[in-house]
């Protein structure tokens, strides 16, 4: 393995930004977007959909602006600045439901009743900031996303994936994983 290699790449950043606290939460960021990879196999979700649920965070290690600007009410726009990061290596069955998942909860506050009340107090205070619920024609154009249903799903491991007592497969559970979803260039 070499310093480019994109796995190792990612699992740096899982060891050194993801041993953060995570904005808020009573985890780590590794631990959340492990957490939530977790909660994604056990739903038997597809392969590129486990690997945006591990990787659908890294915007916050990889955008101009912190997940620490956000919480002080600045956009960092992580979903996007991750999407576009991993797209250097992963394919849209990866990257979209990363981009999405943002949007994702955005759209379930506007049409879901109780989501809202159930996010946590870190992602209530962030939802402003990404533009709160969404209106009508955001949540038209949401749905009609190809792959709307899989950043759904993905918003919905990672509004669970704030466990503190769990205790997820570690980072090199997944590397065989997202070496098989590497783009062949």
């Amino acid at each position: 393995m070499t310093a480019q290699d994109p796995v190792q790449i990612i699992a740096d950043l899982f060891a050194g930004e993801g041993a953060r606290d995570y904005l808020g939460e009573p985890v780590t960021q590794a631990s959340h977007m492990l957490q939530a990879a977790a909660l994604a196999r056990a739903a038997r979700a597809p392969a590129p959909l486990v690997a945006a649920a591990l990787l659908h965070d890294v915007g916050h290690f990889t955008s101009a602006i912190s997940g620490r600007d956000l919480m002080r009410g600045t956009g960092n726009r992580h979903s996007a600045a991750g999407a576009d990061w991993l797209a250097q290596w992963f394919g849209q069955e990866v990257t979209e439901p990363v981009r999405l998942h943002v949007a994702a909860k955005r759209y379930l506050c506007a049409v879901e009743p109780g989501y809202l009340a159930a996010l946590s107090p870190a992602s209530l205070c962030t939802l402003g900031v990404q533009g709160g619920a969404m209106d009508a024609d955001e949540r038209a154009e949401f749905e009609a996303h190809p792959l709307a249903c899989p950043a759904l799903r993905l918003r919905r491991w990672d509004d669970a994936a704030k466990d503190p007592a769990a205790a997820p497969p570690a980072f090199g559970y997944y590397r065989s994983l997202l070496r098989r979803l590497l783009r062949r260039s």
